[in-house]
């Protein structure tokens, strides 16, 4: 029961993050409105949406996956989960110190939002939040490390990190495609340019908060 209850507070864990992504502008959704209001169609609204959607999910993919080929070695869960978390603070250390946005990510061009949305969320630690969730809900099923084949392990590792990426996404998409309908239909710029709200630093605290969880829920 206790394993059934710590799955189902992770799995909320990673809904929670993803709508607390969306929401969070540096995630890009007034580039959605941007780009409808630019070419005045509401289809380029939904199209701007889903760009930023998949270069999410390929971010949180990109990051998620390689943990999976990693916990092959059962036996070393915990210090993995360790290094994940430390990792994880780290960032959220690093973002507090130095809050500016990537250069980098001023080169990339408006028509190209996936491949913006993707550069964003790895440079912002989005797909690193993740992990020691996903760890975590690798560590509430059994394995028998000694009798599972490593096919085994790795297919249902990685199934486990496919749907924390598309729940993870879903979510985002949603509460951020929320605010962009509601300024471009009825708020307006005026709204967005007086509105706008800056969750840097709550960002990097909450990479903090998230590693120091990871870290707790071990012992």
């Amino acid at each position: 029961m206790t394993d059934i209850t710590t799955a189902a507070a992770l799995w909320w864990a990673v809904i929670a993050s993803g709508i607390y992504h969306g929401v969070n502008p540096g995630m890009g959704w007034p580039l959605a409105v941007s780009a409808a209001l630019m070419e005045r169609k509401s289809g380029s609204l939904a199209r701007a949406l889903l760009a930023l959607a998949l270069g999410h999910f390929l971010a949180m993919a990109a990051i998620l996956f390689p943990f999976t080929v990693l916990l092959f070695l059962a036996e070393w869960q915990s210090a993995i989960q360790t290094g994940a978390a430390c990792l994880v603070i780290a960032l959220g250390v690093y973002l507090l110190i130095n809050p500016r946005h990537p250069r980098f990510l001023a080169r990339v061009p408006p028509s190209r939002l996936a491949l913006w949305s993707f550069l964003s969320a790895i440079a912002h630690g989005a797909g690193l939040m993740l992990v020691p969730i996903y760890l975590g809900i690798c560590r509430t099923i059994e394995t028998d490390a000694g009798h599972a084949a490593a096919s085994d392990l790795m297919t249902g590792n990685a199934m486990i990190a496919l749907s924390v990426a598309v729940a993870h996404t879903l979510a985002m998409t949603a509460s951020g495609g929320v605010l962009a309908v509601a300024v471009y239909k009825w708020l307006g710029l005026r709204f967005l340019s007086k509105s706008w709200f800056n969750l840097d630093v709550v960002w990097a605290l909450s990479l903090i908060l998230v590693g120091i969880i990871s870290l707790w829920s071990l012992h």
